[in-house]
């Protein structure tokens, strides 16, 4: 049987075929990493949303009004100034007192006084306080207050559902998306949890949360690494940068990651780091980032900060 020869436009038609299967097989992949990149940004974009409105939320931090420590046995509050703590003028003269107990902190109204729990008008209540499964907020026509708990001290913190900064308050700035901010690393996990020192934004003030290792990640060719926190399933990060003071908040900024896999793998996406509530308001008790977590380079990517954009809008700002 005669061998077939092919001929040059046969050569011609195979490699032509076979360059546009080459070009579809790159299309097809640079399109998917456009619809990738998308899906990714869109992500980040609607987390931009989704912060604003927590913010601006009742119970969110712009509501919040004053922030009392409870440093003697009996202390009252009401709007009248010789209250020991001195409530906005929304407030009745003379609400009541707090009472510290052994328990924590007693709130004794007085009779008459329109407090209440819930739907619930309260008599004497312990208000079981943040760090409990089932912290109490008492409301006050306008304003509501809970009980926290830091480093041993109780504080009464108040809000104010009518404040201004709830309706008021300016959209959050951002340096533009950038996802080669969006790095992978590995959380090298410590033998056991431990328990570590940190500061926060009130003198004396200290905090201790439990940290499972140290995420590690590399950035253009240099290691780094930041002290991770526990945080019910995912990892909590108070870092800082060479943007501090400048373009971000100058104690640092906040971020979360998803907990690892048992291969250790994480994903730091600093697109989505912001500032801590203390950014807004001077009534928050944020922690500030330790020198373990203060990175020698520049982070341009999550929330930037402008004090001055935030005058007037806030309580203490």
């Amino acid at each position: 049987m005669p061998q077939t020869i092919p001929t040059v436009t046969t050569h011609v038609r195979n490699a032509c075929a076979l360059l546009l299967v080459v070009l579809l097989s790159a299309a097809c992949s640079m399109a998917a990493d456009d619809l990738d990149r998308a899906a990714l940004e869109a992500d980040i974009l609607e987390w931009r949303e989704n912060r604003r409105a927590s913010l601006m939320a009742p119970t969110g931090f712009l509501s919040l009004a004053g922030l009392f420590w409870l440093d003697k046995e009996i202390t009252t509050f009401g709007s009248a100034p010789d209250n020991d703590l001195v409530f906005p003028p929304a407030a009745d003269p003379y609400i009541g007192r707090f009472r510290l107990t052994i328990d924590g902190v007693m709130m004794e109204p007085r009779a008459g006084a329109t407090v209440f729990s819930g739907d619930e008008r309260v008599a004497e209540t312990l208000i079981a306080d943040d760090t409990t499964e089932s912290p109490v907020m008492i409301t006050h026509g306008s304003l509501a207050w809970t009980v926290i708990k830091r480093d041993g001290r109780y504080a009464v913190r108040l809000r104010d559902f009518e404040h201004p900064a709830l309706t008021s308050f300016p959209p959050l700035p951002y340096f533009p998306i950038d996802l080669s901010w969006r790095v992978e690393g590995t959380l090298e996990r410590y033998a056991e949890p431990k328990r570590v020192a940190a500061s926060t934004v009130i003198e004396g003030l200290g905090w201790n949360p439990e940290s499972p290792g140290v995420a590690v990640f590399e950035k253009d060719g240099k290691t780094h690494r930041l002290e991770a926190y526990a945080s019910g399933e995912r990892l909590f990060f108070v870092f800082g940068d060479r943007t501090n003071g400048r373009e971000t908040y100058p104690a640092g900024r906040f971020l979360y990651s998803a907990a690892p896999g048992e291969d250790g793998r994480i994903v730091l996406d600093f697109n989505r780091a912001y500032s801590p509530p203390c950014a807004f308001n001077d009534f928050s008790t944020c922690p500030v980032a330790s020198p373990r977590n203060r990175l020698p380079i520049r982070i341009p990517a999550g929330e930037l900060y402008s004090r001055d954009a935030y005058v007037g809008s806030t309580a203490s700002h």
